[in-house]
């Protein structure tokens, strides 16, 4: 009887480490590289687009404020010498004054320009989120990572994410 015992009691331990090995085969993992996504999904592109055409003038508008600035600038430090003290300081003064509504509309650009641009790609990875998931229940992933030190290029899953994505519309 002891030795039935002991022999059911192996064959128990085997069989439970062989399941183990089994489930531990399944586990599947996968990897989607964001940045990749941002820089080539459609839905990504179209969003830098957007972005441009919306900003494109006003960025044109500061940079030639800043080009009127910078030459200004160049005129006074030229005539400053043949200036009078008065006529010097009231150019000095309107250039500084000019100088600062400059960088207050350059600072108001780009807060701006980021929010915009935070928007557009909280819009581009909530899409992508939502195709991830579609890719890791189709294919059965136990788990999907955005962000690791190190992957195994095998788990990456970047073109599988950004192909059903361009698909989506």
């Amino acid at each position: 009887m002891k030795y039935f015992s002991r022999q059911c009691l192996a064959l128990v331990v085997g069989v439970l480490a062989l399941a183990a090995q089994a489930q531990a085969q399944e586990f599947r993992v996968g990897f989607v590289n964001t940045d990749r996504i941002f820089r080539e999904a459609n839905t990504a592109k179209a969003a830098q687009a957007k972005l441009e055409q919306e900003f494109s003038r006003r960025e044109k508008e500061l940079n030639d404020l800043g080009n009127t600035l910078k030459n200004l600038s160049d005129k006074f430090e030229r005539e400053a010498p043949t200036l009078s003290e008065s006529q010097r300081v009231q150019r000095q003064k309107q250039v500084a004054d000019q100088d600062r509504d400059f960088q207050r509309k350059r600072r108001e650009f780009q807060e701006d320009l980021n929010a915009r641009k935070n928007e557009e790609l909280q819009q581009v990875l909530e899409r992508a989120n939502r195709v991830v998931k579609q890719v890791a229940e189709a294919e059965k992933y136990d788990v999907v990572l955005q962000e690791a030190v190190y992957i195994n290029p095998k788990h990456d899953i970047t073109d599988k994410v950004i192909k059903a994505l361009n698909a989506v519309r």
